[in-house]
């Protein structure tokens, strides 16, 4: 925060326009303070911004040159922002500030360039992946 910023007041949350309820409160992260998870998925760490249990996410990925992400099934539409470095697959490749979307049954393997790659994912249900491995926001264990 800016020298003499103040930091601003809790003001009432209005009320719902379709219930006579008070709206939910927003979620704010700060995503640069929040530590990196390991994957199960060599050279690839991420941050979970989102995530609802059922697969729904949204994540910031980090890839290492090289990395990738092993042969999987997209079971619902994914959409995919590169931030910064070299992200590919056999279809193509997306630079820094441009985007892909896959749809449901896109069928492919993902890998960083040779500067690594960091990428904002958004997917509304887990992948499949071909050798078992568990989605990223799913059981770790």
């Amino acid at each position: 925060m800016p020298d003499g910023a103040q930091k601003p007041q809790a003001k009432p949350m209005r009320k719902r326009l379709t219930k006579d309820e008070v709206s939910p409160r927003s979620v704010f992260l700060d995503v640069p303070n929040m530590p990196w998870e390991t994957t199960k998925f060599a050279g690839i760490k991420c941050k979970t911004l989102y995530s609802d249990g059922s697969g729904m996410a949204t994540l910031l990925m980090e890839l290492e040159p090289g990395a990738e992400v092993p042969l999987h099934e997209h079971t619902a539409i994914e959409q995919t922002y590169v931030l910064a470095g070299h992200f590919v697959d056999e279809e193509g490749e997306c630079l820094p500030g441009q985007f892909v979307w896959r749809p449901e049954g896109n069928t492919h393997v993902a890998w960083a360039g040779k500067e690594g790659a960091t990428i904002l994912g958004i997917f509304l249900k887990p992948n499949i992946f071909a050798d078992g491995r568990p989605f990223f926001t799913q059981d770790k264990g």
